[in-house]
Formats: structure tokens, sequence, C-alpha cells
């Protein structure tokens, strides 16, 4: 009997076989189904696919296609639509085994296909990478013409403590002010931003206590529970001079901002000591937090509201703060919401961040200020999600998509609890909540809508053109400047792009407040909103990244190119191996130094006059250079009485005393006329070096000075040295024996 394990490795070889040969055998044919028609695909025993003929002959000619094209695509993470949108394109999709998979999985019959292109490719170049992870993909091992979705180092606007530090240099790349729609951020984890954040809290206690003055005294509702308490006899009273405290910290912050207090000594410039303060924000909890009346505020208000009108001139979030003075702590190392805390009182923000020391060190805890009066929809409180495109960072290039949608909390808003149902929107938390039984009935009960509801609902409330006019030209401002701050920190590259989506809180006047940027953002079809909105985002962003690159009129769907910067020309990287290239310079004889008396030494021609001194010694060297001379002496040359220049040399006033020597005549009266050939042996006279008497001690080895007078219309100077021991063999060649006894 044939042992089991010999008929299957029988039956592998001949399913193999039958792949090889594109039909199965006679004698297979009878174990296996009908072959199928040619436009279905049959399984084998022990499932694989098997193709025929004419099928076969279709996937390699799309595969051949594809690799000429340099067509071939890779998708990581859960996005089918892309897949879809590429394979519609002729795209060929290579699958990447996970570790520890060594087959390719198979979803569904349909599947079949696309994984037997994939062997086919499975050697080829992947030319388009779609990720949900930046460091899936090395971008340093990529080809010019790859093309990825992530862009390296992004998370320098990405991360909350990124988005933090950055956007305060937006004074270098623009002048708006970050305070205008991005509220305000610290590192609890740096020192000087946790004594910074200390300084902002306490201030915001006191311009919250400005308001709270103000708003009590306008409602009437407090103004009877006012008069209630005063027939009480034990409720207890907060002091008034809490308010004389607090317009004493808000005047000298505006002295401040104004420059007003650079004169002042520094204790004068300090509001108030550390157990000022301590009461202070003591006092401020009873009166805001516990609801304590405020001891003859009345007489405060006027006064408050004239600090408050100040303060807004300088201040653009003080409508916004309110009165809780409620913050927001983030953990900069989780998403989706997780570890977000919304607290009221110092000392709890610093102890939240202080249980973890970890986070300390790295930097890693963000608290911002809390947005306490944001626009509600039937009193629930909602964020925006705002998708864009970068396409380039060299020119920086960003587009932004026509369509959002808002994502609602699960409770109606109140400041009295800081549960996460009531303050965060984040769908990934909010999904798991039973909605209220309070909140309005018509908020959805999957917490979406899509921009177009939201803007039916604006028009319901006689606010449509707002839509245009004040949110969608804000969420540009603020995106334009977010990455203007990280221009310089991101890895630029070309052929790579990335979808970003930022989220968004509206004021009451329809101002946006940014919050965060995340990379990667899902896209899966959680509700119907984002069923339809996720896919047409995938869908638009390969019209942008793929169509236009072959057609600058293609169309691009719902993006829309907001900003594209002029180029910025980026030096070319040599690597960290610094040097610096040259020449040698060849230093030659070094220049005697310039004589004390140069009426006497120096001609007067206008040339030298014009070049001076350093001039002529510059030109010497270069003539030097020209006629090759190795080396100068100063050697003797005898009684050489003068030299005559020709006429034509006596005419110019220019360069002739460059010119070189035609007549040598002796004090005998011998006169030796030299030809050209002759000349070339002798340098220019503008070569000729005057020495200071003063130097005749330091060359008194080797020089002795001789009476050498040069006759020329504009110049006559004496006591001239020579150069060059080849002048005085020629000297003595042509006028004798007797003029140098040294040679």
């Amino acid at each position: 009997m044939t042992p089991l394990w010999i008929k299957v490795h029988r039956s592998k070889s001949l399913t193999k076989a039958m792949w090889e040969a594109d039909s199965p055998p006679e004698h297979v044919q009878d174990e296996t189904a009908a072959t199928p028609p040619e436009s279905k695909t049959c399984h084998s025993l022990f499932g694989r696919t098997v193709l025929n003929p004419e099928r076969l002959r279709t996937a390699k000619a799309l595969v051949d296609k594809a690799v000429k094209m340099h067509m071939i695509f890779s998708i990581q993470g859960p996005y089918p639509v892309v897949g879809a949108a590429l394979r519609a394109r002729g795209w060929v999709e290579r699958r990447i085994l996970h570790p520890g998979q060594h087959t390719y999985r198979h979803t569904n019959a349909s599947d079949d296909d696309d994984c037997e292109l994939s062997r086919m490719v499975r050697n080829e170049t992947v030319y388009f990478y779609w990720t949900n992870r930046r460091d899936a993909i090395d971008n340093r091992m990529l080809h010019k013409e790859q093309i990825t979705n992530h862009f390296a180092k992004a998370g320098s606007f990405t991360t909350k403590v990124g988005l933090c530090v950055n956007l305060r240099n937006l004074c270098w790349f623009d002048s708006a002010d970050p305070e205008t729609f991005f509220p305000r951020c610290y590192r609890l984890g740096a020192e000087d931003d946790k004594h910074a954040f200390i300084e902002d809290y306490r201030r915001t206690a006191c311009t919250s206590l400005l308001q709270c003055v103000v708003e009590r005294s306008q409602s009437k509702a407090n103004q009877n529970k006012k008069k209630q308490n005063k027939h009480c006899q034990d409720t207890p009273l907060v002091p008034s001079k809490m308010i004389d405290c607090a317009l004493k910290v808000c005047r000298n912050f505006l002295d401040s901002l104004e420059h007003n207090d650079i004169d002042m000594s520094l204790e004068a410039s300090q509001a108030l000591t550390h157990e000022q303060w301590s009461e202070l924000i003591k006092n401020y909890y009873l009166a805001v937090h516990d609801g304590v009346e405020i001891e003859d505020s009345v007489h405060f208000v006027n006064r408050c509201q004239a600090m408050l009108s100040r303060l807004r001139e300088v201040s653009p979030q003080l409508d916004t703060d309110g009165i809780h003075n409620v913050w927001i702590i983030k953990p900069g190392a989780m998403s989706r919401g997780r570890g977000i805390v919304c607290t009221k009182r110092l000392d709890e923000i610093l102890q939240v961040v202080e249980s973890d020391p970890t986070l300390i060190k790295d930097s890693k805890w963000v608290v911002q200020k809390y947005l306490e009066r944001p626009l509600l929809v039937h009193d629930t409180k909602f964020d925006v999600r705002q998708w864009f495109l970068v396409t380039d960072w060299n020119p920086l290039t960003i587009w932004l998509y026509k369509k959002c949608y808002l994502r609602f909390c699960t409770q109606p808003y109140s400041l009295d609890t800081l549960d996460s149902s009531v303050h965060l929107c984040n769908n990934s938390i909010q999904k798991h909540l039973q909605p209220s039984q309070r909140r309005h009935p018509d908020v959805p009960a999957d917490n979406m809508w899509s921009c177009d509801q939201f803007r039916t609902f604006l028009s319901s409330q006689g606010r449509a053109a707002q839509w245009g006019a004040i949110v969608v030209p804000g969420m540009k401002k603020a995106v334009i400047h977010a990455l203007q701050t990280a221009q310089d920190l991101v890895e630029s590259r070309k052929n790579t792009f990335e979808l970003y989506g930022a989220d968004f809180i509206l004021g009451q006047d329809m101002c946006p407040w940014l919050i965060e940027i995340n990379a990667s953002p899902t896209m899966a079809p959680s509700t119907t909103v984002t069923a339809r909105l996720c896919a047409a985002v995938q869908e638009d962003t390969l019209k942008v990244v793929l169509d236009r690159r072959q057609d600058r009129t293609a169309n691009t769907g719902e993006f829309q190119l907001i900003y594209k910067q002029a180029a910025v020309e980026v030096p070319h990287y040599v690597g960290i191996n610094l040097n610096v290239e040259g020449f040698q310079i060849k230093y030659p004889h070094p220049a005697p130094p310039k004589p004390s008396h140069q009426s006497e030494h120096w001609p007067v021609l206008p040339a030298l006059r014009r070049w001076g001194p350093s001039k002529v010694k510059e030109s010497w060297i270069e003539k030097t250079r020209s006629l090759e001379i190795l080396r100068l002496q100063l050697m003797p040359m005898g009684k050489i009485d003068s030299f005559h220049l020709p006429i034509s040399a006596q005419a110019a006033r220019s360069l002739d005393s460059w010119r070189r020597p035609q007549v040598l005549k002796h004090r005998s009266g011998k006169v030796c006329h030299l030809t050209p050939e002759r000349q070339q042996h002798f340098l220019p006279l503008g070569l000729i070096n005057p020495f200071h008497e003063s130097d005749k001690e330091s060359h008194s080895a080797r020089v002795s000075t001789a009476r050498v007078s040069v006759s020329h219309p504009m110049n006559s100077f004496r006591n001239l040295p020579r150069h060059q021991s080849f002048h005085q063999t020629q000297i003595k060649t042509l006028l004798g024996s007797g003029i140098n006894k040294h040679s």
C-alpha cells in the first residue's frame, strides 16, 4: 500500500506540472472539475490557482506592460480603494509578505488573479509605495523614479511637541501671529516652558477673575442670588483685594508688552510674591470654581471692563479662554486621544506630569489652553477633520481638500464635568460610548456630519456665508503657517507626497483653531460619512500624484492648490568630510622694505603713481615667474653708467618703464647696442628694485652698491642694486672683462 505522504507528493507534482503546461493532464481531469470557460479560473486540490491559456497570456501581457512602464505598486495597510484605483490604471501589485508568512493570503475567489499577478512580479522593482507607517520604507534606499507616500523627518509638525515648538518660529517665516489660530501650548518636560506655563496659568486666572466679575454683574440671576446671600450671615465672601491684585498683574503684563518695564527694577516689575500668588489662586478657586461671591465686586466692574478692553487688543485668545482656566494635557507618545486629560487646577496639572518621569525626561508632555467657549451644534461640542496634501517641500506645494467632516461628542457640552465623553471628539473614543438621552435628537447617532450637512445647519441659523468667508480661509491660513515653520526640518524628496489630517475647533465667532496635525489619517469606513469621503479623498490623491504628472490639466477631484512657494535653491550636500580647495602660493624672494624717502628713489611716472609700490612688487613677481627665474640674487653690477631707452619708449608714459634696455653705456664711453636677441637676457627696467641706504648692512655679505643711472625723460634715480647674476655675465661679455672682477 502506497503511503499517504507519497500520494500527496505526487498530487503536488501533478498540480505543478498542470500549471506549467497551462492545462491539467487527462488522468487528473477525471479527478477534478471540468475545465472552466475562458473567463473563469479553477482551483487545484491544494488551493493553487490554475489559469487557462487565454487568461495566462492576458496576464503575461499585462505584467510585461507594467514592467516596461514602471507600473508596479505595493500597499501596506488597509487601503483597498488605493489598490483598486491603481489596478484600474493598469498597475500591477507586488504584495509584500509579512514576517512569518510564506504564502499570499486569499480573501476571496476574485483575489486569486491578483495573487498570481503578484507572483509574476515578485522579483520586479516597486515604483509606487503606499504604506501606513513612515518607517516602513527607507527613503534613502529608493531610486529617484520611485514614488512613496511619506516624507522623512515630518514629525516636526505631526507631533504635539513639534507643532508646539515650531509655531513659535513663525515670525521668521511670516508676519502672522500663531496665537490667532493655535491655542497657547507648552512643554512641561522642559524647565523653561514649565515656568512659562505657570506664569501663563496665573495670569489667565487673573483675567478669568476679571471676566467673572463682569459676567456676574450682567447676569440677573446672579444679582438675585447675591441679594439672597446678603441675608445669609454664614455665607463666606472672597475679599475684594484680590481684584486689585488681578488688576495689578494685568497692568504689569501690558507694560511688559509695551516695553514700559525696561527701566523698572526687578522687585518693582514683579507683581506678587509667592505667598501672595498662593492666596490669590486659592481665592480664585473659591470665587470661580466654587461660586463664592466676591466682596463689593460691583464697585470694580468698570475698572475690570476697561482692563479687559485693553487686553483684547493684545490677546486674541481672551474671548475663548473663559473663566474656569481649563487646560488640556496631552502625552506626546500617544494618539487617538489616549492619555489626554482636562483639568482646572495648577497643582493637578503638575502632579499629572510628574507622575511619569520617562515622559518628563523626553519632554513629551504638552499642556495646551482649552477653548472653553467653542461653537456648539445643539449644545454639543464637535471638531472638524480637514485633509490636505503636500506634494513637494521645495517649492512648498499644498493642496486642500474641499470636503471635510465633523465629529461630535456623545454628551452635551458642560464645564461642570471634564470627562472625555464631553470634551474629546475623537471617534476612537466616542464610538465606544453610549450617546446621552439628554442630547439633541438632531445630532446623528454615529456622531458624524459632512461639511454639507453642517452648512445646511448654518443656513438655518442665518450664518451660511461664514463658512466660505471665515472658516475655509482660516483653515488654509493655519495649514500654510504650520508647514512654513517645518519646511527647513522636513527632508524634501521628489516623487514623494503625503496626506495629512488636521483637526480644528471653531470658536463662537466661527474662527477655526488648529489643534493638531495627524500623519496617516485613518481611512476606515467607520460611518456612512467616512465611507464616502475617505474613498473619494484616496482616489483624488492619485489624481493629483499620478494623473497630473502626465497631464498638468488633468482633473484633480476635490483637491485645490492653495499654496505654491517660489523655489529655494538648496546647496549641494558634500558629506560630512569638509575640505578646502585651492592652490599653493609660491613665495618669491622677500621684497625689500619701502624706502623712507619715496620721492628720491621711486619714479614719478603716472603709471607708478597709480599703482603704488605694492602693485610694482606684484608685477615684479609676475614678470619673474614669466621669465622662469628660479632664484634671484643680489650681485654687484660693476660700473655701468646708464641704460638708454629707445625714442619710441621715451614718448610713452604708461608702461615704458617696463621696456627692456637697448643700449648699455660704460663710464669710459664705450657703448654697446643690444640686439633683440640680447635684450631677452635682461629683465625689464621696471624690475629694478630700489634699496634704502639703511638696508645695505643686512646685505653687505652679498651686495655691493653700484651706481647705475637710467636715462628716461620722466625719471632719474641712483643707488640701485641690480638682481640676477646672469646680467653681469651678459654685460661682461658685451663691454669687456674689466667691468666686474668677481664674475
